[in-house]
């Protein structure tokens, strides 16, 4: 394949404004990390890897504490070393990564305790619940960074999720233990989980520059899974004073928020919010439907209408809107549905179909769509189960029972290797840019104003470029192509002149992104 595009000025800021960047890093490493943040997150959670839960795994708890249903129990409980030491090398292995990308699979989002940093600062434990165990987890953080070694041979990125803090922000057991929870009850707590964070990414960017090669495909860290706050303003103050921590130390890492289920109340805080910096801060919304008596009460058919964005449902425009109004935030932002699954409470099912399969397998479709084409990305729960046959949760078995497509994303057909002619996209870039700027014209002379149309045209230029440098980013046949995900916020890096009627640079390069991705597909196919 022919390189046509070499520099980008978002890849340039990465290398001003990284704190810890090293200047031995060659350029293309911010280049490729850009592409690796940038581009539509198609991913898997890699449940029960580190944080565990036991309705996803029970081997590792067959010796925990009473009552045997949180990673604390199973520390506390008779041979917790070698128990966890066992499963976190058997969980997750090569073939696991290889199956993933093969999929079209790009991105995972590992739930990890702070207790499984011990092994970078065993001080992480002291005057927690974990205190004095920290020779238990001491080798879960060399199986972490040997997850990014892994995950970069098959070009998959890495999400790290604070999936336990200290103290525990909700009262699920996935929170590390099966106390009551006393994060947000407690000063200390919250002033730890911060030193936590801190001392994470400080640890991980040194690992990941300093590798041979470096490693570009840290994709973000999430603050804190599902926080139950007693109000919005605590977690509002705790996610600002831990931002700007997390800037001092690279100012472009993104940085992903669990919004409590509150889209629109987040999404207003956070576009209110002035975080200085070039880094994404993006909202994770968890969009589950079995739990409520709501859900149980509501057919897999009207649960599939509900989120179908063919039909523009209520779920449709809200992602469709918040994912715009997000896109405008400074430095940039989107949003993520950061777990997702194919399970359907059984009071939803019919009989008409056997074991519920046919309603699953519409009920995924309907989300991959969703997905798609409202937000940024999305994340499987879970990757596997120790125990085969759940359709729902399972990705592994989803695939295996044909409930989730055997692969998503797009692939171009025709070839193992695919030449593209720059002169060729070049010629086209020019015809579509023409017609849509006319149009754009036409349109806006209905309404009287001041406009700077030469604005649209840039845009589209720099909007159909982008597009085919996510496009042509490690192809192949064999692969599913990288496509840019945060659109909106990329667009924003793209020039330095946000000022008046930045608006029609932004209408002209997603439009540019449209016109390329038909382009592409009109003259090599997808499948």
């Amino acid at each position: 394949m022919r390189q046509f595009l070499s520099h980008f000025k978002h890849s340039k800021e990465h290398t001003e404004h990284t704190v810890l960047g090293d200047a031995s890093i060659p350029p293309s490493f911010y280049g490729e990390q850009d592409i690796f943040r940038f581009r539509k997150q198609r991913g898997v959670n890699l449940g029960s890897w580190f944080v565990l839960e036991r309705w996803i795994a029970d081997a590792p708890f067959r010796e925990a504490a009473h009552p045997a249903q949180s990673d604390l129990d199973v520390a506390r409980g008779n041979d917790a070393k070698v128990i966890l030491e066992e499963h976190w090398n058997a969980w997750i292995n090569e073939g696991d990564w290889a199956w993933m990308k093969e999929r079209g699979f790009n991105a995972v989002r590992i739930p990890i305790g702070y207790y499984h940093l011990a092994g970078l600062d065993p001080s992480l434990l002291d005057g927690t619940d974990f205190e004095g165990l920290a020779d238990v987890f001491m080798n879960a953080w060399p199986k972490i960074k040997e997850a990014f070694e892994l995950a970069y041979k098959y070009r998959i990125g890495i999400l790290i999720d604070l999936h336990a803090a200290p103290g525990k922000q909700n009262a699920d057991s996935h929170s590390g233990t099966s106390n009551e929870p006393t994060f947000f009850s407690s000063r200390s707590n919250l002033q730890h989980a911060t030193h936590v964070l801190t001392t994470l990414l400080t640890h991980l960017n040194q690992f990941l520059h300093t590798h041979n090669p470096p490693l570009p495909n840290l994709i973000g860290i999430e603050l804190l899974n599902e926080p139950h706050p007693p109000s919005d303003s605590v977690l509002q103050s705790w996610y600002s004073t831990t931002i700007h921590k997390l800037r001092s130390i690279d100012s472009t890492i993104p940085l992903y928020l669990g919004e409590c289920w509150r889209l629109d109340t987040y999404t207003n805080w956070l576009t209110s919010k002035h975080f200085s910096a070039s880094g994404l801060v993006v909202l994770d919304h968890h969009l589950y439907r079995c739990f409520t008596s709501s859900d149980i009460c509501t057919s897999a058919s009207a649960h599939c209408a509900a989120l179908d964005p063919d039909a523009n449902s209520h779920t449709a425009q809200q992602f469709s809107t918040l994912s715009e109004k997000l896109g405008g935030f400074p430095g940039g932002s989107g949003l993520v549905v950061g777990e997702w699954s194919g399970a359907l409470n059984p009071g939803s099912l019919t009989s008409s179909t056997t074991g519920g399969w046919e309603e699953t397998k519409k009920y995924i479709e309907a989300q991959l769509r969703l997905y798609d084409r409202t937000c940024a990305g999305s994340f499987f729960w879970t990757f596997k189960e120790q125990h085969p046959g759940d359709k729902g949760w399972s990705l592994c078995d989803a695939v295996g029972a044909g409930t989730f497509p055997n692969r998503i994303g797009l692939r171009l057909t025709g070839a193992n290797e695919v030449d593209i002619d720059p002169e060729e996209v070049l010629e086209a870039k020019t015809a579509r840019k023409a017609v849509a700027a006319e149009n754009h014209r036409n349109w806006w002379s209905q309404y009287p104003g001041q406009y700077m149309h030469w604005r649209f045209e840039a845009g589209y230029d720099s909007g159909w470029d982008s597009a085919f440098h996510f496009f042509t980013f490690n192809l192949n046949g064999r692969d599913s192509l990288t496509e840019l995900g945060f659109a909106r916020a990329w667009a924003q890096h793209q020039t330095d002149d946000h000022g008046q009627n930045y608006w029609e640079f932004e209408h002209g390069f997603l439009q540019a992104m449209d016109g390329a991705r038909e382009f592409l597909k009109t003259r090599y196919g997808f499948n």
